[in-house]
């Protein structure tokens, strides 16, 4: 069996073999040269191995004394190193001439399948190869155990601190490996570091192995689980990440080790998918274990119940948190201004604002509108005004959302002509942003009024500036005319609608033949039928003011018609028919 050299950097005569002797080939009179040209050094003692060495499929034990892993700290990666035989020897690796004699040299190669088991002897290595000695290795699995000579835990566990922050995944693993296998301790700052490495690089397999590790020694900290949690959420899901937490959370002592940052941890991945129940429950689960929660639990929360429309949960949340003492960021004030308009709680809405202001913060543009929006919508004009001229003062300029919430403030305070004069300040001021919304609310305020002259001259102005015409907005034109008792000039913007090649739709048809029936245009009535489709309201509505207007045979023949086609009448219309004609 030939003579291996260890590559162990031991002290003077810990781990040696004598030389043998010259002027034998193989066996015991094999000769080692050296690699300095022959000199020789000074003889090292012979001493016997402490126990054999047994090398299996990539399996290399040897009980000689570790060597450092500078190498590893420094950040290199190490190259699989083979070893050749000595002089006579036969060769050990692909590539080795046994029938030449060579001095001890390295080269990369792949090591045999199978060797026995046999005693290996070595002596010191010379100087000029001492570095590269002290980087041997073995091989268990596939893993890459390193031979340590440094044994202080402490210093072990920062050079793998130092691996994990540099992403040094293959060096940290290696030397996390080989401290196990001799039977030393990673710190566990140190193993959490090397966990945060598997995480950040999404390798679950390799950061359960750390996991399981630590929990079996009783190092898990909350910080542990945080990480384990987020790698299997981000891999597997949430749902297996909440599997786990609950079986973590029923361990006996789990409550010592489990904060209120595992916790949010576990509310972000619901939020993320967009499960708000499991993040109430966390939320209720993390007050029942005494555990407060931090600015950015609720933080979690409030972005969570806001995406998901539980806007009633979210200002809970908000309401638990000053209660608690925590001043709420922007984003968060900002999210319950929105859930609050939403809900139509504009006290709660307002007061945030004043605490967004007091603090300093500056409400963007989208927030003025949703509170002016919101004051319109609660019938608080004055209120809705005020805050525009505080949008004004912030630097901000309004935009056709502003101007259509004021304009619906304004309509639903029953100020229409205050909304009429708003619009034309508008038109003039700021003509760029008139659009066809605007344009309605100003149409639904000549509705109101009866202003149908008012009403065709907007409708004038948007065809002229070519806006497309919806039909909620000849609707609005045809009620003017209407309230205004023009049938006519209703029954006109309806043929004119038509022409336009814009369908009218049930309102539409609804107003005109009010129109029409009050204005006693008999034939028009009937031909607008001719042109709908069969509908039920329709035909009710024709009925109901032919019987008013005293029509009562035209009414009958509308009556039925409308059993011909198949439509059922209302109990007004059964009703009416009653007083008038026989039924069937």
């Amino acid at each position: 069996m030939a003579t291996v050299w260890s590559g162990c950097s031991t002290s003077c005569g810990s781990f040696g073999q004598e030389p043998p002797l010259r002027g034998k080939r193989g066996g015991e009179g094999a000769r080692f040269r050296p690699r300095n040209g022959g000199r020789s050094r000074d003889v090292s003692r012979q001493v016997q191995a402490p126990s054999p060495t047994i090398i299996a499929a990539r399996t290399r034990v040897c009980r000689a004394a570790p060597c450092v892993l500078e190498s590893e700290v420094a950040g290199k990666e190490e190259t699989d190193m083979g070893i050749w035989g000595l002089d006579g020897d036969p060769p050990v690796a692909d590539g080795f001439d046994g029938r030449k004699r060579h001095g001890l040299r390295r080269r990369p190669v792949r090591l045999p399948a199978v060797v026995k088991k046999g005693e290996v002897g070595a002596r010191s290595a010379p100087s000029a190869v001492t570095s590269e000695s002290e980087r041997t290795s073995e091989h268990v699995g596939g893993s890459r155990l390193h031979f340590l000579e440094e044994r202080d835990e402490e210093t072990l566990s920062q050079r793998l601190i130092k691996l994990s922050q540099s992403n040094k995944v293959r060096s940290a693993t290696e030397l996390f490996d080989s401290m196990r296998a001799s039977g030393l301790q990673p710190s566990a700052h140190a193993c959490n570091s090397l966990l945060a490495c598997f995480v950040r690089r999404s390798s679950l397999a390799d950061a359960m192995k750390v996991f399981e590790f630590m929990r079996g020694k009783g190092m898990a900290t909350g910080h542990t689980y945080t990480l384990i949690l987020k790698v299997v959420a981000s891999t597997e899901g949430y749902v297996s990440a909440l599997q786990m937490f609950n079986e973590i959370e029923e361990e006996e002592g789990s409550k010592e080790i489990l904060d209120v940052i595992v916790y949010n941890t576990m509310i972000s991945a619901c939020g993320k998918a967009k499960d708000w129940r499991q993040a109430e429950k966390l939320w209720r689960r993390l007050g029942e274990n005494s555990l407060s929660a931090t600015l950015m639990t609720y933080d979690l929360l409030v972005s969570t119940f806001v995406q998901c429309g539980q806007y009633e949960l979210a200002i809970a949340a908000y309401q638990e948190m000053l209660r608690h003492g925590l001043d709420p960021s922007e984003d968060i004030m900002k999210a319950i201004i929105a859930s609050c308009t939403k809900e139509g709680n504009w006290e709660f809405a307002l007061a945030t604002l004043s605490r967004m202001l007091s603090a300093g913060m500056k409400p963007n543009l989208i927030l003025f509108n949703s509170m002016i929006n919101s004051l319109g919508k609660a019938g608080q004009d004055e209120l809705a005004f005020r805050m525009y001229h505080l949008l004004t003062k912030s630097g901000l300029k309004p935009d056709q959302y502003t101007w259509s919430a004021l304009l619906s403030a304004l309509y639903r305070s029953g100020r229409c002509w205050d909304a009429l004069e708003l619009f034309q300040g508008i038109k003039a001021k700021h003509p760029s942003v008139l659009n066809s919304h605007l344009y309605d609310i100003a149409l639904m305020s000549c509705e109101r009024l009866g202003q149908w002259e008012h009403a065709l001259q907007l409708l004038w102005m948007m065809e002229k500036s070519g806006l497309k015409i919806s039909a909620v907005s000849y609707n609005h034109v045809i009620r003017s005319c209407e309230v205004a008792c023009k049938p006519k000039v209703a029954l006109k913007v309806y043929r004119r609608m038509t022409r336009q090649g814009c369908s009218p739709d049930t309102f539409t048809h609804l107003s005109v033949i009010r129109a029409c029936i009050w204005g006693s245009l008999w034939n028009e009535v009937e031909d607008i039928l001719e042109e709908v489709a069969p509908d039920s309201s329709i035909y009710n509505t024709v009925i109901h003011g032919l019987c008013l207007r005293g029509k009562i045979g035209l009414a009958n023949k509308v009556y039925t018609k409308m059993r011909s086609i198949g439509l059922v009448p209302d109990g007004k219309t059964r009703s009416f028919m009653l007083q008038h004609v026989a039924m069937d």
